[in-house]
Parts: structure tokens; sequence; C-alpha cells
């Protein structure tokens, strides 16, 4: 039977709609972060000293994310050696296993695997086993947070291996937990040898050979779902916006018991002690709406002549969880108008040169930088002054408000724009419930026409 070309242009047009919709639901892997778009942690492998069956190499990670850190329990670093390469000591780190080491009668290696993984030593190592920027538990922090401590270092002693640059082999498929999944690395790549400079600076030395590995993270890749999520409220209107339902799951204790706990439950110190609070332990959180381990609120507090004032609170839902020189990233245009912040370390952001509208926050060293596990002292908050722009500053349509949040590198769930609050006068959720119902409506007819 023949088809009309009005209809198959019909069905051509709804079908692509379908896709279209469809493809808007399903998150993307893309690594790329716009607020970081330069971010990423480089494992840099350094050749320092040709040996009679191998080399001795200085492996460090550098972590150029400006607010993405690794916590407790740390990194784990590996790869896969070319020919038959073995570890015979390593300094400032060490592999999880030894592998087969039979075949050696006197001199046992520190390693014999293929693949071995390469963990940081703890704090209060053996001085005759550290190395510099090393014997951290893992801990690598975010460049703009404290960029001191945003490098790891270890020495590997390699045997079985080429003994010059024609003969050595480049190692392969580096994998970098964090201590999960979520950052992805590239292929090990020649680069111009590092220089090293004294310490008067008056002479340098470099590497026999260097290669560079760069690995990027994603949300996506790290969880299925989201981590963290925002909720809004203001003095202009009682209507508190709550985090979106279901924004990091949904509640379901018939299916997956112990998913969740009540916060006033008799058994929760039974619940919570079976557990340690860290990275390791699976994630307790509070039974909520929203079920998300962690929950920025954002209150535009009080309206000055010159001045406006917010404030913001991170709650912890997680009763197994304790962050750990956390940060909070937060964008807005009138970030180029904060005058003061109170009880946060806070430093600017501008990925994109003159743009100022990006903020990032963490806690002041032995105050609040530790955000505790779920309870009455789960929480910390600051407040946020900023000067009035003339011709920009408004309360209307919601722009008091944030456009982005970030927990720790996370990308944070936001509430729809059409339930923030907004001025008493102001009625836009009428025109918001208009079009969606326009939109159902049209959506619903191409789908009869399709099946017609």
């Amino acid at each position: 039977m023949a088809v009309r070309p009005g209809l198959l242009f019909l069905r051509l047009g709804a079908s692509i709609a379908l896709l279209l919709a469809l493809s808007a639901l399903v998150p993307s892997s893309d690594a790329y972060d716009p607020l970081d778009p330069g971010g990423n942690i480089t494992i840099k492998w350094d050749v320092m000293q040709w040996n009679p069956d191998g080399y001795t190499a200085v492996v460090s990670l550098y972590n150029y994310q400006q607010y993405r850190h690794i916590q407790p329990p740390g990194w784990k670093l590996s790869w896969v050696w070319q020919k038959k390469e073995i570890i015979w000591k390593m300094f400032g780190g060490q592999t999880t296993e030894q592998g087969d080491c039979s075949k050696f009668k006197a001199d046992i290696p520190h390693c014999c695997k293929r693949n071995p993984e390469v963990v940081d030593l703890l704090p209060g190592a053996p001085y005759s086993t550290q190395f510099a920027n090393c014997c951290k538990g893992g801990v690598l922090n975010s460049w703009a947070q404290d960029s001191a401590n945003a490098v790891a270092s270890f020495q590997v002693v390699v045997g079985q291996a080429g003994t010059s640059n024609k003969t050595v082999k480049v190692p392969s498929s580096f994998t970098l937990r964090a201590p999960g999944p979520g950052y992805t690395c590239g292929p090990a790549k020649v680069v111009s040898p590092t220089k090293f400079i004294s310490p008067d600076g008056r002479r340098s030395t470099q590497a026999h050979a260097t290669w560079n590995v760069t690995c990027t993270y994603s949300q996506f890749v790290a969880r299925r779902s989201p981590t963290c999520c925002v909720s809004l409220s203001s003095f202009y209107n009682d209507t508190i916006v709550n985090c979106p339902t279901c924004s990091c799951g949904c509640q379901n204790n018939n299916s997956k018991p112990g998913s969740c706990v009540e916060g006033n439950s008799p058994y929760l110190a039974s619940v919570v002690n079976g557990e340690s609070a860290s990275s390791l332990a699976p994630d307790l959180v509070e039974c909520t709406s929203h079920m998300c381990p962690i929950r920025v609120h954002w209150h535009v507090k009080v309206n000055y002549k010159d001045y406006w004032r917010v404030k913001i609170t991170v709650t912890n839902f997680n009763y197994r969880m304790n962050y750990s020189q956390w940060n909070l990233v937060a964008q807005h245009p009138n970030f180029d108008n904060l005058t003061t912040i109170f009880s946060f370390n806070y430093k600017p952001l501008s990925p994109y040169g003159t743009i100022n509208d990006t903020a990032m926050m963490w806690g002041i060293k032995y105050y609040n930088d530790m955000l505790v596990t779920a309870g009455p002292d789960g929480n910390v908050q600051s407040e946020l002054l900023f000067r009035k722009e003339p011709g920009a500053f408004t309360f209307q349509k919601g722009w008091a408000f944030p456009r982005r949040v970030y927990f720790n590198g996370d990308n944070c769930v936001m509430p729809p724009p059409d339930a923030y609050p907004w001025l008493p006068n102001a009625s836009p959720r009428l025109s918001a419930s208009l079009t969606l119902t326009l939109i159902t409506v049209g959506t619903a007819m191409a789908l009869l026409l399709v099946h017609a």
C-alpha cells in the first residue's frame, strides 16, 4: 500500500523528535568540564639513570584539575609492561601484589607482575622507604586549593628492560583509580626530557627520557547517578525549593534494603557503626526525597541599598563518609562583585579569561575543612556579600540563584528554572505550565499520526 508523502513526512519528523528527546535524557560520558576545560591528571615518567639490566625512573602524578581532588584511601596507578620487565626496588610507593618471583634465587624483586598496581605509602613510613612528594596515603589535593600538595612521586628501579633510548619500551594501558573508576588515561607519549634546576639556579640537568600520560575525569564513568543536589530559598518568597525528587536515586528499601536509613531510627547507631567512614565504605544516606549524599542550599538572605547577601549551607546526608578537604564551586554573574565571604576560603576561577563568574570555596584549616558524617554537625555554612551592579542586578526571573554548583568536582542537580522562588508579583509558572501543556499535546498528536 502506498504511503502518502505528507504522512511519511510526519512520521519522519516524529521519529527525529523522539530521537532528539531520548538523546537529551542520556548523560554524556564526555570528560570535558566547561568550568575547568584544561583539567587533567598528568603522569610523568622520567628515566633518570641507566642500569646494567634496566633503568631507574621517577614517576610523578600532577593533579592539574582546579577543584577535583583525590581523597582517602587515595589513588592507585597501574600499567602493563611491554617486555618482561620487573621492579627491583621502589621508594615512595609500593605495589599491591608481588606476583610470581619464584625463578629468582638470591635477590628477590619487589614485583614480578606484568601489570603492577602501585599505591602511595602512608604518612609515617620509614625514612629509608620515602621519596620526595610521597607518603600522603594517596591523597592528592586540587591545583587551585593546594598546589603544593597536588603532586605525588615515587621512584622505581626497573630490571629486564632496555638500557638505552633505542631499546627501552614505553609501558602501556595506564589505569588510574581514585580510588574507584572515573579516570580514563590516554597512551604514553614521548616528550622532551624533563629539566631539573639546581637549588642555586645556576645549573640544569635533564632526564634521559620522559613519557607523559594524560588522564581525564568523567562523572558519568565514575558513577551512574549524581552525588549532590541544590535547594533554593529567598527572603522575598516563603517557598523553599527542595532538591528535585530522586536527584541521586529513589528510596528502594523493598528491593534494596539498607540503601537508606531514617534520621530518627532507633537502630541508626548500630547500622552506622557497622562500617568505617571512608571512601571504600558503601554509601548509607538518610532517607530523603532526593537521596543525595550532599545537599547545597542557596538562600538569598538580605537586600541592602547597594549590596545583597547570600547564605550557603552544605549538608552531609551520608552516615559513612567524612569529606576531607572538600570544596564547592558556584557560577553566578555577580561573583565579579563579591566583596566579602565569611568562614570559607575563596578563589575566583576564570576559565575563559576576562569572565569572572565562577568561585571556588573551601573550608578553613582546622576549623571547617572537614565535612563530617550526617548528623547535627554534618554541615558547613558561609555567607557571601555582593555589591550590586547597576543595570544587571535584579531579583526577577531567578537571577539571584546560581547557574551551576559543583561539590568536590561533581556537578550537582539543580531545580528546574520554573520552580525557582519568584518575586510575589511574578507569575512565570502559568506561562511555563502553558508551554508544557502545548508541548505535551503536540507530541501526542504526532504519535497519533505515526500510528494512524
